[in-house]
């Protein structure tokens, strides 16, 4: 099949306008994809093109550039992936294909699905880079000859300055949410790529809006594009019971093993964002001692079968996985979703719960919310249409009470099944031995080691659980705003003076830090409150923090794992002043960590994708605002 640039567009070409409603039952075979793409997409589960692809998918085979008005949810990946992996030859070990995209969770989303499209093509190669991440990987990744490019554009400028990306061999470019992409201001950097790729060139544009501002990037870089709307359709679940719980990042996962504890459901499914969180994640519930396992784009496609077959037969009651994993799943078992991480868009969130609630069962979807992502909920909320229940996290206490009447309610079946002669004697030899023990004493210990509790000495990490859980249930509002909770209590007028301990963090201006995300750290991970907190001094490389009260050993190694701007604190005492010939400037009354409007280029979702600027270091106050 020749490639998709072999077919010239005359530049006086008229553009076509497709308007897409209904459309007809076309299949993935009606539209003329290689054989190996059609294979791999069956084993994904897919069995009809959306809207998006039935239309798009034919006009970028045909080497035409396309401007998709779309929303994310609608089937956009499959949309450009598809007919790029068709225009790229694994043969050749250079860069053919670049997506941009605005989020370094949308890149990394982007990347692994394009990977799982091309299971078929073997030699074919995808990269995700993006800020907030290791240089040295990306580059050796790019050396040893990546085709497909997924990422932000800030980290893509920075691989082309550093002339480990090189974009000669490029025949596909796509623009993935435009509109978001220049909204958070990176028309400059687009301009600067598509400048450094090969004039001759194949491009695909998606965006939600079609403002006049996209409209010129179109008008730059698109030869005589075939226009194509697609509406999105509201979803609304309503088998499923949907409810969410604000939990710190880092008690995840003893949350999530407390649920599983006191959940009824036959079968769970846990959904991450990324592979390595599904490895994590999985590994973890197996070591205590839940019957888990996990899929994603890193485990063989034969081995997924074997696992899927084991979650449907009831050998298997936890799955971990991806989005792009689970797709094509369907098992009427799952009677629980659990999004360990908040979805990137709201119809993933869709998706994710369709898994439970099937055959006419009812089914419950939780998510975990960390404090600062509770914006995200209204987002979900307006798609679904159903406002989403908050619930606390089982306590120990719970959990025990749950495990006893599971077996308390085994009691009358294990009776009838007899054989029941020689626990009977071993009690009563007990009960004469121990003339003054109660039977429902003997009973309540009994029941007690059954299901693992040993007694109050042996929850001690229980405790920090609990006390995280209270202090990110911040108020009824749950106020997310810079500097959550602790921030908030430090607006008191008797607050500490800022002298104190000061300590030294290893994030700084360059990363893309901010006081307000500081202050969350330290207060969400370290048990801190707002007035425990003197100043904090933002440098380029790194900041300063006084804390008057100091660190417990457990509060210090809790912080310095802790990630601001995707970056782990590692926190350590100051060994000396601040640099010299810095200054210390005031904080601003507008908010923490402002600056001027130019200092920075905009980062990657926070990613830390961000240029040097300043060496003056900002001072803030437990007080931010």
């Amino acid at each position: 099949m020749p490639s998709a640039l072999e077919t010239p567009v005359p530049a006086d070409a008229p553009a076509d306008v497709t308007a897409v409603g209904d459309t007809t039952e076309a299949t993935f075979a009606d539209l003329d994809l290689p054989e190996p793409l059609l294979r791999a997409i069956a084993r994904l589960g897919f069995t009809t093109p959306s809207a998006i692809q039935e239309q798009a998918i034919p006009a970028l085979l045909a080497g035409r550039d396309i401007t998709g008005v779309a929303q994310t949810g609608t089937g956009k990946t499959a949309a450009f992936g598809l007919p790029l992996l068709a225009a790229i030859d694994p043969a050749v070990r250079q860069v053919q294909a670049v997506v941009l995209t605005p989020t370094r969770e949308l890149a990394m989303q982007v990347a692994e699905a394009i990977e799982s499209f091309a299971t078929e093509l073997p030699g074919l190669g995808v990269l995700a880079v993006y800020g907030g991440s290791p240089f040295l990987p990306q580059q050796r990744a790019l050396q040893r000859g990546a085709q497909v490019v997924v990422g932000t554009p800030g980290r893509v400028i920075d691989h082309l300055e550093r002339h480990t990306l090189r974009l000669d061999d490029v025949r596909f470019l796509v623009l993935d949410e435009a509109d978001e992409m220049l909204r958070m201001g990176f028309a400059e950097d687009v301009d600067k790529i598509f400048a450094a790729a090969p004039v001759e060139r194949q491009v695909a544009l998606f965006s939600a809006t079609m403002p006049p501002a996209i409209r010129a990037v179109a008008a730059n870089h698109l030869r005589s594009p075939v226009e194509i709307a697609v509406t999105r359709q509201s979803s609304t679940v309503t088998s499923v019971r949907q409810t969410y719980a604000v939990v710190p990042y880092r008690h995840k996962t003893g949350a999530l093993a407390r649920v599983l504890a006191v959940s009824d459901a036959d079968a769970a499914i846990v959904f991450v964002r990324t592979r390595g969180a599904a490895e994590e994640v999985g590994s973890a519930l197996v070591e205590r001692g839940i019957s888990a396992a996990y899929i994603s784009g890193d485990v063989a496609q034969a081995e997924r079968e074997k696992i899927v077959e084991r979650l449907r037969s009831g050998a298997l009651n936890v799955l971990v996985a991806t989005d792009v994993a689970a797709r094509g799943l369907d098992v009427d078992r799952i009677g629980l979703v659990v999004n360990f991480d908040v979805p990137t868009e709201p119809e993933g969130y869709v998706h994710r719960i369709g898994r439970t609630g099937r055959a006419g069962r009812t089914g419950e979807a939780l998510t975990f919310v960390t404090p600062n992502e509770q914006g995200r909920l209204r987002s979900i909320e307006r798609i679904t249409r159903q406002k989403l229940q908050e619930v606390a996290i089982p306590s120990p206490a719970a959990v025990s009470e749950h495990r006893v009447l599971q077996l308390l309610g085994r009691v009358a079946q294990r009776t009838e099944a007899g054989r029941l002669d020689l626990y009977r004697e071993a009690v009563a030899v007990f009960l004469a031995q121990n003339p003054g023990t109660d039977p429902i004493d003997l009973v309540a210990v009994i029941a007690a080691l059954a299901v693992g509790d040993d007694g109050p000495v042996a929850r001690p990490a229980n405790d920090d659980l609990d006390d995280a859980l209270s202090r990110a249930r911040l108020s009824p509002e749950h106020d997310t705003r810079s500097g959550s909770q602790g921030a908030r209590a430090d607006r008191s007028p008797n607050r500490r003076p800022s002298t104190g301990t000061r300590y030294r963090l290893a994030v700084g201006h360059t990363h893309g830090a901010q006081a307000g995300a500081i202050v969350g750290a330290l207060t969400n991970e370290g048990g801190l409150v707002g007035k425990d907190l003197g100043k904090i001094d933002i440098f380029p490389s790194f900041s300063l923090v006084e804390i008057p009260g100091g660190l417990t050993p457990d509060a210090f190694d809790r912080i310095s794992r802790a990630r601001v701007a995707g970056r782990p604190l590692r926190i350590r005492l100051d060994d000396g002043p601040p640099e010299r010939g810095t200054h210390h400037a005031p904080a601003r009354p507008s908010g923490p960590g402002t600056h001027r409007a130019g200092d920075r280029r905009p980062n990657d979702a926070h990613t830390g994708d961000r240029r040097p600027t300043t060496d003056r270091p900002a001072r803030h106050h437990g007080n931010v605002r």
